[in-house]
C-alpha cells in the first residue's frame, strides 16, 4: 500500500531538519493555531493539547474526500521546578531565564500528535527529557541572548545550536530536545499499522 502524504503542521525549521536527516521529506504547513487559548498547569497534557490544535488546524483546511494525509503536530515546554516556560518574549526574559536555569535540571516536554486521515484515527503522546544546564556565567548568557537563538526556542536554548554548549547531560530521548522524539514518531506510526522505513525517501 502506498504510503500517505507526510505533513508536518509546524514552521519549526528544527523539527524539519530533524526529519529531513531521518529520512523523511515531510510537505511543510505551518499552523496559525493560537497557543495563547490553552491554559494549563499540567506540562505533558499542556504539550498534547498544543499540538493537537495545530494538527487539527491543518486537518481541517484539508480534503476530507481523499484523506491520504497523515499530519504530524508538535509542541514543547521546559518545566523548572513546577514552573512552565514556552519561547521567551523577548531578550530580558531569556537572559532572566538562563539565570534561573544555570546549574540546574529541567524537564523538556514535546507533545506529539498523529491525525491519520486515511484510517480517521488520532494519537496523542508526549515525551519528557531531562535537561541538565551548565553553570554559565553572566558574560556566557549575554553573549547567548545576543545571537537570538534563545529567543527561537522553547526552553530558551538550541541543543543543536551554540545553546548546546551550556547543556551538561540529557536523561532521556534527546531528539525530544530538539524538537520530536524520532524513537516516539517510529512507535506512533506502528500503532497507527506503519512501518517508518515505508516513509524514507528513496
Amino acid at each position: 500500500m502506498q504510503r500517505p502524504r507526510f505533513i508536518l503542521a509546524s514552521a519549526s525549521p528544527a523539527r524539519r531538519r530533524l526529519l529531513q536527516g531521518a529520512g523523511i521529506d515531510p510537505v511543510v504547513m505551518p499552523s496559525d493555531f493560537d497557543e495563547d487559548q490553552i491554559v494549563m498547569n499540567n506540562a505533558a497534557e499542556l504539550v498534547q493539547a498544543l499540538a493537537r490544535g495545530k494538527a487539527e488546524a491543518i486537518a481541517a483546511q484539508l480534503p476530507h474526500d481523499n484523506a491520504d494525509w497523515l499530519i504530524l503536530g508538535c509542541d514543547s515546554v521546559l518545566a523548572l521546578h513546577g514552573e512552565i516556560h514556552g519561547k521567551p518574549a523577548h531578550a530580558q526574559e531569556a537572559i532572566a531565564r538562563w539565570q534561573q536555569m544555570r546549574g540546574r535540571v529541567g524537564e523538556l516536554y514535546t507533545g506529539h500528535v498523529l491525525i491519520d486521515g486515511r484510517q480517521g484515527k488520532t494519537l496523542s503522546r508526549s515525551q519528557m527529557t531531562q535537561v541538565q544546564f551548565a553553570k554559565v556565567s553572566d558574560r556566557q548568557i549575554a553573549a547567548y541572548v545576543a545571537t537570538g537563538e534563545p529567543l527561537n526556542c522553547a526552553g530558551c536554548f538550541a541543543l543543536e545550536g551554540q545553546g548546546g554548549f551550556f547543556v551538561e547531560q540529557l536523561v532521556g530521548c534527546h531528539t525530544n530536545v530538539i524538537g520530536l522524539s524520532l524513537p516516539l514518531l517510529r512507535s506512533m506510526l506502528a500503532d497507527l499499522d506503519y512501518d517508518i522505513i515505508d516513509f524514507w525517501q528513496p
